[in-house]
């Protein structure tokens, strides 16, 4: 993988800034489960809020390849610090992005990019998680306005955001193709966000239920075509699956490093555990299992920039890297023995944070159907 000087060097920029001010900051973070608003702000200098979204509208405008490489440097940091950024510019962005209308990119992308409007994405239902075509979320026309209703869970972003990516069913007899995309404000009335989540790990990153009781949306805000809004769905997840692959390299990365050193100045029965071949072992498959994820993600992610269909490359490398991420976290818990399972150190909190990536933007489970009906080409 080449990437351009500009973006090599805004990768150095995002890790100096992770490593010097986040990661400081990341027990805080996790007792508080709160970003200092601090960060928030240096964020937003920065440009991290903007990563994806055109230079026109005040973004970096990083292709898929440079937002793998800025993910896999999120990773190495505090999870909650990443899933902020990750969710905001990854598929909270993509539909305004690549589907808005000159009128909607000119309003909500140069807020977006500031980092002064924080972007969320409503699919999930309670009846509806890895079958999003279950949802019951309805839209109905009315004169000039969308009236929505239904709840959404689990939304990442939504106590903090403004902005919000609404799919919504505007015609139930249509199946998949019955389901729409929405640009729905929090000020819009009928829209109400819950309390926070209280979440086994992913601290800072907050979730909360999204309630939508006849929520009158303008008719302009509807994104994209009429009836698209599934498959519209379905892109941004496809690449959201990436993109939180590169983010478990980078995570996988810093626990081998973290586990190595460990090994080398722990000592046990007069030597360094390192000298252990059950420890060598330990350490050789986290080597193996990030080697093989770094090629199935970057596999993936040049066959999506090249336009190829990559249905069942992508759902490998989501699957294979959230699968050995956890393998991996497991592995350096064990390596570290008392101390990896204290809060004081960073592996107890990789060891929690990690967990989530086999379950949301499509469980390991949803992954091999995906894969399956691709080697057996069932639809």
């Amino acid at each position: 993988m080449e990437l351009s000087p500009e973006v090599q060097a805004l990768r150095q920029e995002v890790r100096r800034f992770l490593e010097n001010e986040v990661e400081p900051r990341s027990r805080q973070i996790d007792d508080e489960d709160r970003i200092p608003q601090e960060l928030v702000q240096m964020a937003r200098e920065l440009g991290l809020f903007g990563l994806t979204i055109p230079e026109q509208y005040g973004g970096v405008d990083l292709d898929l390849l440079g937002k793998c490489a800025l993910e896999e440097e999120f990773g190495r940091s505090n999870y909650g610090f990443a899933t902020l950024i990750g969710n905001h510019t990854g598929i909270s962005c993509s539909g305004i992005v690549e589907l808005g209308t000159d009128a909607q990119r000119s309003k909500y992308l140069p807020r977006m990019a500031t980092g002064q409007w924080v972007a969320c994405f409503c699919l999930t239902e309670a009846q509806a998680g890895s079958d999003p075509s279950r949802m019951r979320t309805s839209a109905v026309k009315k004169g000039d306005q969308w009236i929505l209703n239904g709840e959404k869970i689990y939304i990442t972003n939504s106590p903090e955001a403004q902005v919000f990516t609404v799919m919504a069913v505007t015609d139930k007899t249509k199946g998949n193709r019955g389901i729409s995309a929405f640009i729905v404000e929090r000020d819009f009335p009928g829209l109400k966000v819950g309390p926070n989540e209280k979440k086994m790990g992913m601290h800072g990153a907050h979730t909360a239920t999204v309630s939508l009781t006849e929520c009158e949306v303008p008719e302009q805000n509807l994104l994209g075509e009429e009836g698209r809004g599934y498959m519209q769905a379905l892109q941004a997840l496809t690449r959201g699956r990436v993109t939180l692959a590169a983010r478990c390299l980078g995570m996988m990365e810093r626990i081998m490093e973290l586990s190595v050193g460990y090994a080398k100045l722990r000592e046990q029965g007069g030597k360094a555990i390192a000298e252990y071949q059950a420890i060598q072992w330990m350490l050789a498959d986290m080597a193996l299992w990030l080697d093989a994820s770094r090629l199935l993600v970057y596999r993936a992610a040049e066959m999506l920039k090249r336009g190829e269909r990559a249905t069942k490359e992508v759902a490998m490398a989501k699957l294979f890297t959230t699968e050995a991420l956890n393998k991996t976290a497991d592995n350096a818990v064990q390596i570290h023995g008392g101390i990896g399972y204290m809060c004081e150190a960073q592996i107890e909190r990789f060891y929690r944070d990690a967990r989530i990536t086999r379950i949301y933007e499509g469980t390991s489970e949803i992954q091999r159907i995906i894969i399956a009906r691709s080697l057996l080409d069932v639809a």
